[in-house]
């Protein structure tokens, strides 16, 4: 199963202030522990919505709306994806965050796997949608 765990933004994270040397050496640490226990997928960080926008639909029109977003509690500051066999492995891969991010708030969310889908993923769709991963996957090698 895969996981997103979304660390939660917060003043310091929307404001844009950058972490310290030891809270970076300490999110890489726990990056190359879940790399070495084979679970690590991907971890970025996020710019600040003051650096984004937002588009909303309605009846099908996009409308744009430029950050900052006032809701931080709604916000998020980072991502990391893992991939573990149950939520309870990926609630205790959780609680190893780094101490020193101390007032973190970290959301763990699954994803949706194709066997989700059941028969509306047609062997078509599975077919186009494995065929754009691996040209994804292609092109990011080329840059």
């Amino acid at each position: 199963m895969r996981f997103m765990l979304i660390r939660k933004a917060d003043k310091d994270t929307e404001a844009e202030i950058l972490p310290s040397a030891e809270v970076l050496a300490a999110m890489t640490n726990y990056h190359e522990e879940l790399l070495k226990a084979g679970v690590l997928l991907k971890g970025e960080g996020l710019r600040a919505s003051s650096k984004g926008a937002r588009v909303k639909f309605s009846s099908g029109k996009p409308t744009v709306i430029d950050g900052p977003f006032t809701e931080t509690k709604e916000l998020i500051a980072g991502f990391t994806m893992i991939q573990v066999k149950s939520k309870e492995e990926a609630i205790e891969w959780v609680k190893r965050w780094p101490a020193i991010d101390a007032e973190a708030v970290i959301e763990i969310r699954p994803l949706f796997e194709a066997e989700d889908f059941g028969p509306a993923l047609t062997p078509e769709i599975r077919e186009q949608e494995e065929r754009q991963r691996a040209e994804a996957a292609a092109k990011r090698k080329k840059s």
